[in-house]
């Protein structure tokens, strides 16, 4: 059976939407948190927010064709960890622009979308390959489509 996920483009349409609902839960919380314990804790805290409901939603809507064999809160889990690289992207941006500008200081919002961005690439591979991979066992257990050939279906795409 052929891997029926959208292709890659359509995915990164869907996970940088997903993005753009992430920075608007990230800069909600960190405006929210920054005069509890300040600027860079709260943008700390906002990220960690803010991946948990992207990856709620690319679970439910960018690769929700992807099943996964492993529980949600596993999911979850490698979610977070395997874009450790992206947070490291993505907040070295943020913190480096409210050390060096004074307006990203003001207006976090400017700092978080330019950390966003850095980190997208990464996180959408590293999300796409590792966290909502296509599950070829489930594939070998179904039976072919119809109209499908086998030499069709062995060319698809692997993880």
């Amino acid at each position: 059976m052929p891997d029926r996920s959208p292709a890659p483009v359509f995915q990164f349409l869907r996970f940088g939407i997903v993005g753009v609902l992430g920075l608007g839960w990230d800069t909600a919380t960190v405006y929210a948190l920054r005069p509890l314990i300040g600027l860079g804790w709260a943008a700390i805290v906002a990220y960690f927010v803010a991946a948990s409901a992207n990856w709620l939603c690319n679970r439910l809507w960018t690769f929700r064709d992807r099943k996964s064999r492993h529980h949600a809160l596993y999911q979850w889990a490698r979610f977070m960890a395997g874009n450790m690289v992206g947070f490291g992207l993505n907040r070295g941006c943020v913190l480096a622009l409210f050390h060096l500008s004074a307006t990203c200081r003001l207006h976090p919002v400017f700092a978080l979308a330019a950390g966003a961005l850095s980190g997208m690439a990464a996180n959408f591979h590293i999300s796409r390959r590792h966290v909502f991979a296509h599950d070829a066992a489930q594939d070998a257990a179904a039976p072919p489509s119809p109209g499908v050939s086998s030499t069709t279906a062995d060319r698809r795409e692997t993880p």
